[in-house]
């Protein structure tokens, strides 16, 4: 009994010393050691009796196949946790400090712990989930770790256009928006290309025979090109703005970008940034924001009654 003792001593200093170094204290050791120690008491355990009752360990053993099922429910717990922490450690699933989603469980936090039967997680509202080890191997899960080693968060994030709004532009908004340095290549393209196009049509009599262009069209052309000059976004990433299926809350204009930071308070800042600029720029190309009326658009239509 001493000398097993001072084996679980030995491997909880082993264990110590591991987490130390940073490739060992991101495995899940600590269950893979508790699977060790469990595997080790049973046959101590076995050995003891052996002697009490003075009959070879091989006969005790054999003996308990015929207590195989029970063993298998009493053990189910272990045993599970120590394939499950095996197979996550082998196959790179999880580790020490990885962002874990798993909304089965409401765990959306770190990683803090890897034991034999349980995951600890540390919720970003500091509460602590527990997770049954071989949970994490039976159903799915989100680990952000990728996200992290990448160098970029991703933004997906849209806002409502007005559909009234949308319309063609004329002579002296062309003129007028000719003048933003990041439309100005834009404009100058595409004008020469309209020009060309309704020049082979040659029919202008109807406006549905010509190409023009429109204020929703030229107001996506200056945000992506306001992204790819922001000095916060990924260009070696995807992104592009682009519209979504319109509906009852008007016409989704979608912005899909990454930051060059994974920081969760600048990146939340620099999307911050990129929508304030966003809202405050829309009325520049003759478009509206789409939102549901509030008590304040209730009252001024109630007053507008009463006169």
């Amino acid at each position: 009994m001493y000398a097993l003792l001072s084996v679980f001593s030995l491997l909880d200093v082993i264990l110590n010393l591991a987490q130390k170094f940073p490739a060992a204290s991101q495995l899940p050791l600590k269950g893979i050691f508790q699977g060790i120690k469990l595997i080790g008491a049973i046959l101590v355990g076995i050995l003891m009796i052996s002697l009490l009752i003075g009959q070879s360990p091989a006969i005790l053993i054999s003996g308990l196949g015929a207590m195989a099922a029970v063993l298998m429910l009493v053990f189910k717990d272990p045993i599970l946790g120590l394939v499950a922490g095996i197979q996550l450690s082998a196959n790179d699933m999880l580790k020490l400090g990885d962002w874990l989603e798993m909304p089965k469980y409401g765990a959306d936090g770190a990683v803090i712990d890897i034991g034999l039967t349980t995951v600890k997680v540390r919720n970003w509202d500091n509460t602590i989930t527990t997770i049954p080890t071989w949970s994490l191997v039976s159903d799915s899960f989100k680990n952000w770790s990728g996200m992290s080693a990448s160098g970029g968060r991703r933004i997906k994030r849209s806002i409502s256009i007005d559909v009234t709004s949308i319309r063609f532009l004329d002579e002296d908004e062309m003129q007028r928006l000719n003048k933003a340095h990041l439309l100005k290549p834009y404009l100058t393209s595409r004008h020469q290309e309209i020009n060309e196009w309704n020049r082979q049509q040659g029919s202008t009599e109807s406006i549905l025979n010509l190409r023009r262009m429109t204020n929703i069209g030229t107001f996506r052309a200056y945000l992506n090109e306001y992204l790819r000059n922001h000095p916060r976004i990924r260009k070696d990433m995807t992104l592009m703005v682009r519209q979504l299926a319109p509906g009852d809350n008007g016409l989704p204009l979608e912005i899909y970008a990454f930051t060059n930071t994974v920081v969760w308070l600048e990146y939340e800042s620099i999307q911050a940034d990129i929508f304030d600029h966003i809202f405050a720029i829309v009325e520049e190309f003759g478009l509206r924001l789409h939102q549901s009326p509030t008590g304040n658009d209730i009252r001024s239509l109630a007053g507008a009654f009463k006169q």
